[in-house]
């Protein structure tokens, strides 16, 4: 048998390889099945596969590491919800069978005889975790249910049902998150705690009524990320030296600036877990809590009944903390109490939502922070960014035109490269993410700049004079070939070109004697 078609025609039952540590693999040859038989395991298991299978087969030992990693690839979703959603038949008492049939605590995968709805969603959601979706938005219309993923920071659609589905759908969804069923008129929000082949998974879920029915988001944080840090977040050299310096100062403010979903708790948990040592009292107020950490003290905001992040900063500094983290500073309360922490010997680490690292002093300054009060404690300022990665399997050698090399400041005809697409990257030309980042070290000169009221321009010119900023970390990227010119330009500095968006760089390819 082949390897595409044995392991589907005749398979192990997921309980039971996830049990006893057996997971069926293909045949290396094209004539033989294989198994991964975990180690530590009882052999006499593999003459209960043998007599279920009916063929002969080769034993690969390995580690559980390696075993749950076959395990997850295995029987994670293979386009079988596609399948589902097309055959799906709703009954007038679905949505009874869905509240009352839900597996609470049983592994995502092993849903083999639950009921179609139940199986729909938990195949969304594992497909999505296993190409590394951020976010999966179930999006119902009078023409019919649509489930959109995004993927790299870009949404393409993965699914389209008929217009019955939906309450189904979103019931089962908000089910899970412990959410009113009963309550369609006003937004809800909740948390769905999942395991996807031994591996951990937090669904943030949020509800919005529509005119057709109710919007679903669900945000996937795969745990394992909380674990991040510093030497993986992919900061340069001089980032990475001013971050950890700020770290390792007894107290003062460290700030974290970019848009929404720049990745910027990732940056402050990995800052933290450098913290970690057992030593200090870190304690957190966000909004919300994304990831656990064990051994930091972590609060959730919660409005409605006054937990707002002022009270909650002002609540743990009774707490005895070394280091607290603020989930954004956000108004001039907050930001008072986060500079008074400072003055007082905490070391506070903050968002702050600015188009760049100058522009985090200016927010602040608005927000009515003395000017001496700011210059006295700020550490540094790190702003960031993500961009597509390019797939290093596909990615095609070009040469950057005129356009492109006056928008990056190249050499015209230098070597850049462009998205082909393959299937190691579903045809996208992209994988994965990569962080792009600038930081000021608040010195002596910047201190007195900022005490002085100095503008934007003059804290920059003296903060960049030896250092990247966004653009320049941008085109080092395109420079090594880690993301295109387009994504480069994208978050570059507009300050030059009144509209670089539309200009949009044309691509020559490259001459075949051009090395990739």
């Amino acid at each position: 048998m082949s390897h595409a078609i044995a392991p589907r025609l005749i398979d192990i039952p997921y309980a039971f390889a996830r049990n006893y540590g057996v997971v069926l693999l293909g045949g290396a040859d094209g004539a033989r099945l294989s198994v991964a038989f975990r180690e530590g395991g009882d052999p006499r298991v593999l003459l209960e596969v043998r007599r279920h299978l009916a063929q002969s087969f080769d034993v690969r030992f390995v580690d559980p590491v390696q075993f749950d990693r076959h395990l997850s690839d295995h029987y994670a979703m293979d386009g079988s919800a596609a399948a589902m959603a097309g055959s799906m038949e709703v009954g007038a008492d679905e949505l009874d069978l869905i509240a009352s049939d839900i597996p609470t605590a049983d592994d995502l995968l092993d849903s083999a005889d639950d009921a179609p709805a139940i199986r729909l969603i938990n195949g969304i959601i594992a497909e999505a975790a296993r190409q590394g979706v951020s976010d999966i938005h179930i999006e119902p219309y009078e023409t019919g249910l649509v489930v959109r993923m995004r993927i790299d920071g870009v949404l393409r659609e993965t699914l389209r049902m008929p217009a019955h589905v939906a309450p189904v759908v979103v019931s089962r969804v908000k089910v899970m998150a412990r959410l009113d069923i009963a309550e369609r008129r006003v937004p809800q929000d909740g948390r769905i705690g999942l395991t996807l082949g031994g591996k951990l998974l937090d669904v943030r879920v949020s509800t919005l009524p529509s005119r057709a029915g109710e919007r679903v988001v669900l945000r996937i944080l795969d745990k394992e990320n909380a674990g991040l840090s510093l030497d993986v977040l992919g900061m340069t050299g001089n980032t990475d030296r001013i971050f950890r310096e700020a770290l390792a100062e007894p107290n003062g403010i460290i700030l974290v600036t970019g848009p929404t979903g720049s990745g910027k708790t990732t940056t402050l948990y990995g800052g933290l877990r450098q913290l970690n040592d057992g030593s200090r009292n870190i304690l957190t107020v966000e909004d919300p809590v994304e990831y656990a950490i064990d051994g930091v003290g972590q609060t959730q905001v919660n409005p409605k009944v006054g937990l707002t992040f002022a009270a909650g900063l002002r609540a743990i500094l009774r707490q005895d903390p070394d280091v607290v983290m603020v989930g954004e500073i956000r108004d001039r309360e907050t930001a008072e109490i986060a500079v008074q922490a400072s003055l007082t010997g905490h070391l506070v680490l903050s968002t702050v939502h600015t188009n760049d690292a100058v522009g985090a002093i200016t927010r602040m300054r608005d927000m009515r922070v003395e000017p001496f009060l700011l210059a006295s404690t700020l550490r540094a300022v790190i702003a960031q960014r993500l961009v597509r990665r390019l797939c290093q399997h596909c990615r095609e050698p070009v040469q950057a035109d005129k356009s492109a090399s006056a928008l990056l400041g190249f050499d015209l005809g230098t070597i850049v490269y462009r998205a082909k697409g393959c299937p190691e990257c579903n045809d996208s030309g992209f994988k994965g993410r990569i962080g792009v980042f600038e930081a000021i070290r608040i010195d002596d000169t910047i201190r007195r700049l900022i005490n002085d009221g100095g503008d934007e321009s003059l804290i920059a010119r003296h903060a960049f004079l030896n250092a990247p900023n966004l653009g320049s970390a941008a085109r080092a990227l395109v420079r090594d070939g880690q993301t295109t010119a387009e994504e480069a330009i994208r978050i570059s500095r507009r300050e030059a070109e009144p509209d670089i968006a539309s200009a949009v760089p044309d691509m020559t390819p490259a001459t075949p004697s051009a090395d990739a």
